[in-house]
């Protein structure tokens, strides 16, 4: 397996482990997140997912820089 998989399967697994900690540690808070969010326009959730991304990249740039 290459590195760039490795690093990408190790990234997807602190997504699934920061996500299970915030549903352990703040179920309420999650459910009332979740129904915001279906309670969003489209427009606006997609203008948060393409910040999101861009943040990201940005966040890995710098720190594989």
């Amino acid at each position: 397996m290459g590195a760039g998989l490795t690093d990408f399967l190790v990234a997807l697994g602190l997504v699934f482990v920061i996500e299970g900690l915030l549903f352990a540690a703040f179920p309420d808070f999650a459910k009332k997140a979740l129904l915001a969010v279906t309670e969003a326009p489209d427009q606006f959730l997609r203008i948060i997912g393409i910040s999101s991304a861009v943040i990201g990249v940005i966040l890995i740039w710098f720190i594989r820089g």
